[in-house]
């Protein structure tokens, strides 16, 4: 007999665990730059659909098929057996489904910005048909990790560590994106183009982990089943919370600020952590859990970054790699029935090792063979040309992941070999970069063309516009650059590598001015733009030969004029007291 109630809680599960693909989505582009964005949600969807037909074919019955040895399951193709308990069989297959997708495309972050697509869907065919369900089959499927006891609630080693070894092999297979590396060694900071899509991502990601975990119980029927979902619900967050709580203030000393994406990793993390022993730990275990996956976040991926020169752009291998380890040997201390710090002796935590180990030691070891493979045949990694353009239009033949919304120019240091073109993103009033309105009966073989153009930080643009129009100067040209100072730049840290940069973005405006002063011009910028700080920006000052109106083929002054702007428009409100007020 089916129960409506436990069919419904697993149809829920398996619709918030797939909704994590959006997560995981979000999470890896942000963390990745512009130029690889559509690759990502290529390689993000495609593993979902690619594996969605491998495990139907083949991975569930390798995984919940009758155990040969507790070693594999009996291959049932297509998925005709009968694996109903409370809910139909239809109802646990797509809920195995969205889980095994998850492994899946935990590696396409560890990978990202350098992988020849094709490559990545053979990777992602192998992983969900035969690698994750034969060691899904000895925890969850009725084998021999399953019969010694081992523990794994959710799957903090059955997914996601997995899914952190795979990341693992693979972005050591492919090496450092270009730039990663100085010639001595020492790492560069490639910063991510959106860490609000990445932020979004976490918080999706941190949603959908209360069905990953909550709906694990495969059941809502009877008190007790109904406490245990509860407290999972609360043992996840709390373990998330403390993750990221922790981060923020570790990173704050470390690196003399509260890291934004290593406090976002330190979120998922701590989900990673808890998701083993969910069901068995306190909520106090489950905060100790949280900090202790905060710890492996930043030290790990500083690790991995600086020691082990792998380049994983969004800390894959930390966040599922090591932290579904740790997350998995601490149920056999919190846990409390059996764990170690609650008097159960170290059995429990023994047999929570050997998971591990076995479970590594499978996943390295096919992996290693997956990735040569791929690599001697297809071929793994994107030529340094393709790479460098971007694989959104080498790989998918697309231009731009955001069409005609241009983003800020992300910060390129002058080591990886090429400097992006700036691209113009904001035009006020009119396309003209001279457009300043002037008296039509002003001589124009005697007034002075002035250029001033003004080099300031991004997030003053919007103080100097406003400043700008208070003195008539209604139009400009503004384009997105990179650039520094004899300075060179200030130094900050992106998940715990300095950012030495040599160009910094900036934003550039152009105005060409008549009427009003150019000391006027540059008086008002100076006072709205000064902070005393390094970076403030930079103003030059020259003198325009020429001007010349394409469409009336007007020169000098003359050009700059709107003869339709009504005579009244055209007063001069500027005189010579404001000019010395603002000197």
């Amino acid at each position: 007999m089916y129960s409506s109630v436990d069919t419904i809680w697993v149809l829920f599960g398996a619709a918030l665990v797939f909704f994590m693909q959006a997560g995981f989505a979000m999470v890896e582009t942000g963390f990745t730059r512009a130029k690889n964005a559509g690759n990502i949600i290529m390689k993000n969807t495609l593993d979902f659909t690619i594996g969605s037909i491998a495990f139907w074919i083949l991975g569930f019955g390798l995984m919940f098929g009758a155990s040969k040895f507790g070693l594999v399951g009996t291959p049932d193709f297509f998925v005709r057996g009968d694996y109903s308990s409370t809910v139909p069989t239809m109802a646990f297959f797509i809920f195995q489904t969205v889980f095994s997708a998850t492994a899946a495309t935990i590696v396409s972050g560890a990978m990202a910005e350098r992988t020849k697509f094709v490559s990545y869907c053979i990777y992602s065919l192998i992983i969900s048909a035969l690698i994750y369900p034969v060691s899904g089959h000895w925890i969850w499927g009725g084998g021999w990790l399953s019969n010694l006891g081992f523990h794994d609630f959710a799957g903090s080693t059955a997914v996601h560590m997995v899914g952190g070894i795979a990341a693992f092999i693979g972005a050591k297979a492919l090496g450092p994106r270009i730039g990663k590396y100085e010639k001595d060694g020492k790492p560069n900071a490639i910063l991510g183009h959106n860490l609000t899509i990445g932020a979004l991502g976490v918080f999706i990601l941190w949603f959908c982990w209360f069905g990953f975990n909550g709906t694990s119980t495969v059941s809502m029927t009877g008190d007790d089943t109904i406490v245990a979902a509860s407290t999972i619900f609360v043992t996840t967050n709390m373990a998330a919370a403390v993750a990221t709580t922790s981060a923020m203030i570790i990173t704050w000393i470390r690196y003399k600020k509260p890291d934004v994406s290593m406090t976002l990793n330190a979120s998922l993390g701590g989900l990673v952590a808890i998701t083993a022993g969910c069901d068995v730990v306190s909520v106090a275990g489950a905060a100790a859990i949280g900090f202790i996956a905060s710890l492996i976040i930043i030290f790990g991926i500083e690790f991995l970054d600086k020691k082990v020169k792998v380049d994983d752009p969004v800390g894959a291998v930390a966040v599922h790699g090591m932290c579904g380890a740790l997350g998995t040997l601490m149920v056999g201390l919190f846990a409390v029935d059996g764990g170690l710090l609650y008097s159960g002796g170290a059995g429990m935590l023994l047999v929570q090792a050997a998971g591990v180990l076995a479970v590594g030691l499978w996943v390295f070891a096919t992996m290693t063979i997956v990735f040569k493979v791929i690599d001697a045949t297809v071929g793994l990694r994107v030529s340094e040309e393709e790479e460098i353009t971007g694989l959104d239009i080498m790989e998918h033949g697309l231009i731009s992941s955001y069409a005609d919304f241009m983003p800020a120019l992300s910060a390129v240091s002058s080591y990886t070999g090429y400097t992006p073109q700036a691209s113009p993103i904001h035009i006020v009033r009119n396309e003209m970069p001279v457009i300043e309105e002037v008296p039509k009966s002003k001589s124009s073989k005697s007034a002075k063309i002035t250029k001033i153009v003004i080099i300031i930080n991004q997030n003053k643009f919007q103080a100097l516009k406003e400043a700008m129009n208070k003195i008539e100067i209604t139009g400009m040209t503004v384009t997105n650059v990179l650039g520094c100072g004899v300075q060179k730049g200030y130094h900050e840290y992106y998940r715990g590598v300095r950012v030495d940069m040599n160009l910094l973005p900036k934003i550039q405006v152009e105005i060409v001015v008549s009427k009003v002063p150019a000391r006027l011009v540059i008086e008002k910028a100076k006072e709205v733009l000064h902070t005393g700080g390094i970076g403030d920006g930079k103003i030059f000052v020259y003198d325009v030969e020429n001007a010349v109106k394409i469409r009336t083929g007007e020169e000098g002054y003359d050009a700059l004029q709107d003869e339709d702007i009504d005579a009244e428009e055209n007063k001069i409100k500027i005189n010579e007291k404001v000019l010395t007020d603002a000197i």
